[in-house]
């Protein structure tokens, strides 16, 4: 807990969350002799780290080619293509390690800590913040935040039923998609691209998929006008959900958003088989002749869709044999199964974890120390910013990168940061 009478610091982290807490520590590990202080609003610090992965903590991803990994961020992938060549996921699992933390890679890349609990991560970093001496509030709300005319901040704050009047040098604005945080933000003359959902599930309707809930398909190619997505899905008790949809969520997060949540999605249950291949699969091939005696329905012409979810996709040629179903009824089937149209009508939540797209304008911020372009001595890192990842690690690894940039600029003493 920091001294509360203390009211001058060389650097004020308004965020105690991941990216705050990782460029405070970076801050004054390079320069111990700054006196850092890090403001939470909410009781206690790195809640998202502490719900993340489902209480595991996905670190981070094993994609250790910044060219390959900023294919992953929907939003901010340009600008950090630079900074991940400056902070990657290698440079991530080195700076556990050496706190003696070990991160474990699972079958689809993404990283946890051995231990399989968010607490270790968090301990980690609570620890070797109190090792250099950043000192933390709690319960601290940030309602204002003025430049001080001669250099600096001067920070009006709300903490345990007391006003704190603060001054900082350095500023740092690492506070997610908080609203008082953009309001702040936008006081000091900054823009800020409105935050919407993103990563997402889809609420979905439809008597083919009614009853299917947990049943997956390995692989899928979803369509949503020009975006195009694939991978797993999972059918919910609400919808669509798995790997594909949230992708495809986060990359029409905007549109989607500008739609109400209300578009026409394709889905092809065979992955990358054509409506003309799979045609030609009902029509022509070994299995199908060998299948004209039995029923369509019990007898599913592609292996890979559960036979639960072939029933209802099928439900339209009632109870024939495979011998009795006409040419306009096997096309009918073939663009069922290659191209199926469902009307998304409203957006679900993944999981805990809630990601937005939206931010400080990228424009505004030189990714190269974080720092403002428009007010110096401000800087921002992690979800504050216009930058969001897909699901597997990638958005806490902008906040390690964005952290850790910020953190080192913040370090020197010079003017310009």
């Amino acid at each position: 807990m920091s001294k509360l009478n203390q009211p001058n610091w060389d650097v004020i982290v308004i965020g105690g969350g991941p990216a705050g807490f990782f460029a405070a520590i970076r801050c004054a590990e390079l320069n111990p002799e700054l006196s850092v202080l890090i403001l939470e609003k909410a009781s206690q610090t790195l809640g998202k780290v502490l719900i993340s992965g489902g209480g595991r903590c996905n670190v981070t991803h094993a994609c250790f080619d910044p060219a390959q990994l900023i294919n992953f961020y929907p939003r901010g992938g340009m600008e950090l293509r630079g900074a991940f060549a400056r902070f990657q996921p290698t440079d991530t699992v080195r700076w556990f390690e050496e706190r003696g933390v070990r991160l474990k890679t699972e079958a689809d890349n993404r990283m946890f800590p051995v231990t399989n609990s968010s607490e270790t991560i968090a301990e980690c970093l609570r620890g070797a913040a109190k090792n250099i001496g950043v000192q933390v509030i709690v319960g601290a709300s940030v309602l204002g935040v003025k430049k001080n005319p001669q250099s600096g901040f001067k920070l009006e704050v709300r903490s345990e039923a007391r006003d704190l009047h603060l001054n900082a040098k350095k500023l740092l604005v690492a506070a997610g998609s908080d609203s008082k945080s953009r309001e702040i933000i936008k006081s000091l003359g900054h823009s800020i691209v409105e935050p919407v959902p993103s990563l997402f599930t889809f609420n979905i309707k439809d008597k083919r998929i009614d009853g299917l809930a947990g049943v997956s398909v390995e692989n899928v190619t979803l369509k949503m006008d020009a975006l195009t997505q694939r991978g797993p899905m999972l059918i919910t008790h609400w919808g669509l959900s798995g790997p594909a949809v949230l992708r495809l969520s986060a990359w029409g997060a905007r549109e989607l958003y500008e739609k109400k949540y209300r578009a026409k999605l394709s889905v092809n249950w065979l992955g990358d088989i054509s409506f003309e291949k799979a045609l030609e699969v009902l029509t022509h091939s070994k299995e199908w002749k060998e299948n004209v005696r039995k029923k369509v329905m019990g007898n599913p012409a592609f292996s890979q869709i559960p036979l639960r979810l072939w029933k209802q996709l099928t439900e339209f040629a009632g109870d024939k044999n495979w011998g009795d179903v006409s040419k306009a009824e096997l096309r009918k089937l073939a663009q069922e199964l290659s191209a199926g149209e469902f009307n998304i009508e409203s957006k679900g939540q993944f999981k805990d974890e809630f990601v937005t797209c939206g931010g400080v304008n990228l424009k505004e911020v030189d990714f190269k120390t974080m720092q403002s372009r428009v007010v110096e001595n401000l800087f921002f890192a992690g979800e504050v910013l216009d930058i969001d990842g897909l699901t597997g690690g990638f958005n806490f690894q902008s906040a390690w990168t964005t952290g850790w940039l910020a953190g080192s600029a913040m370090s020197t003493t010079d003017k310009n940061g």
